[in-house]
């Protein structure tokens, strides 16, 4: 193996080239070559050092070969990277850069003892072939140029239209999202509608209702009601406040409201149907706890019968604006010693406004206390307004804060002033 020394950067980029050259190698990978060695020669030549280039060849895999050239200097500029030269060198380390480069089929072939070296220092190469060289190493980068723009062009192209796919398939997932939640919401809503029953029309009573559930997105919770007429003319109300949430706190609330509707139809005095509906349901439904208030109201006379087993007391607001909770004791279903002590008879006056609720509505805050002192003074904010507006307009000023979300439900009874 022959060690060349050079002392010119004209003298050293004429040596690669012509080997190069002798082994036909590409000419954009004898442009890279050239550039990748004089650029690693340039700081031994300002400092006055000459370097110094070999090069081997041997058969490689297939009719090819595998040309091996090494770059020597005194020293390797640190700041080189391998792979910031235009060729990059698998291996720089020391005082030498190493290439190995696979060449086309050579005639003669190499061998292990064939071994070909640049041409010695004071070699001359025709100064046209020189400057052909570097004009077809120069066509060959402009050409890579030329490939690589046209592959971008090709890439942007092809990616603007996979980013309008994905567009238009995402607004159609959109879309198809948007009919599905329209259709769960109907089914949602449906479902509701089958779980509460709109207000009766009852002469002389005026009736409204409103219910929001803690998530929603799941409008089904524990909280329940139930009224109806009795055959007697007397309107029965049920408040349910099942322990739970979602689903099977409905199917819990869901259930005494049935039982306590089929004992009152059946004629069960009101303070009986508490502990009645606990022994028909705790064989079915051993976990189910809920609180409950009855209430019955006489459209006509106005009388007043309030059973309560472990719920929130009903709160009656007169028509002169004084207000108070009507305390009945007792304990709900699924609680030890269920039933309602007792039954608390009292007169609804014509203008009175009596409401009931569940704990939702007053516990917002986390303190029972304070929820029911708002509670008062919200109610009597808002008795002069349309019972159809009241329970809505209530909830709207409870919930301006809420730190534990729950079921709300909010219902609301007046009894119509006599006509003059």
């Amino acid at each position: 193996m022959h060690l060349n020394r050079y002392a010119t950067s004209a003298s050293l980029r004429q040596a690669v080239r012509s080997l190069a050259r002798d082994h036909r190698l590409p000419a954009d990978v004898r442009g890279r070559l050239v550039l990748s060695v004089t650029d690693l020669a340039e700081p031994e030549f300002r400092a006055g050092r000459p370097v110094a280039l070999t090069a081997s060849c041997e058969n490689g895999p297939g009719d090819g070969g595998l040309l091996t050239v090494t770059f020597h200097a005194s020293r390797i500029a640190g700041s080189v990277v391998p792979g910031d030269l235009p060729l990059p060198a698998p291996a720089i380390s020391g005082h030498t850069a190493t290439w190995h480069i696979s060449t086309p089929a050579v005639d003669p072939p190499c061998t292990d003892d064939h071994r070909l070296a640049p041409p010695p220092v004071g070699s001359q190469v025709p100064p046209t072939v020189e400057s052909c060289d570097s004009d077809e190493e120069m066509r060959a980068a402009l050409a890579r140029a030329d490939s690589l723009t046209a592959e971008y062009r090709l890439l942007k192209h092809e990616l603007a239209e996979t980013n309008a796919g994905v567009v238009a398939l995402y607004v159609q997932l959109e879309e198809q999202d948007e009919r599905l939640r329209q259709a769960y919401g109907e089914v949602l809503r449906e479902f509701e509608d089958a779980l509460r029953p709109p207000p009766p029309v009852v002469a002389g009573l005026q009736l409204a209702v409103h219910y929001a559930p803690a998530d929603p997105t799941a409008p089904t919770g524990g909280d329940l009601y139930d009224w109806f007429v009795l055959p007697d003319g007397t309107l029965h109300i049920t408040v349910v406040d099942a322990v739970g949430h979602g689903v099977r706190s409905t199917r819990s609330a869901l259930n005494v409201t049935h039982a306590v509707r089929t004992l009152a139809l059946e004629g069960h005095p009101l303070q009986s149907i508490l502990a009645r509906t606990h022994d028909i349901l705790m064989p079915f439904d051993p976990k189910l706890m809920a609180t409950v208030l009855l209430v019955r109201l006489d459209p006509a006379s106005g009388e007043m019968q309030i059973a309560n087993g472990s719920h929130p007391p009903a709160l009656l607001v007169r028509a002169d604006g004084s207000a108070q909770y009507l305390q009945v004791r007792g304990r709900g279903i699924g609680f030890p010693f269920p039933g309602s002590d007792d039954v608390l008879s009292m007169p609804l006056a014509p203008g009175d406004l009596l409401l009931l609720y569940t704990d939702g509505l007053t516990e917002s805050r986390k303190d029972v206390l304070e929820g029911e002192i708002r509670l008062v003074q919200a109610a009597q904010a808002h008795a002069h307004r349309t019972v159809a507006e009241i329970p809505s307009a209530i909830a709207a000023d409870m919930h301006t804060i809420v730190l534990h979300a729950d079921d709300t439900l909010a219902m609301a009874f007046r009894r119509s002033l006599p006509l003059p």
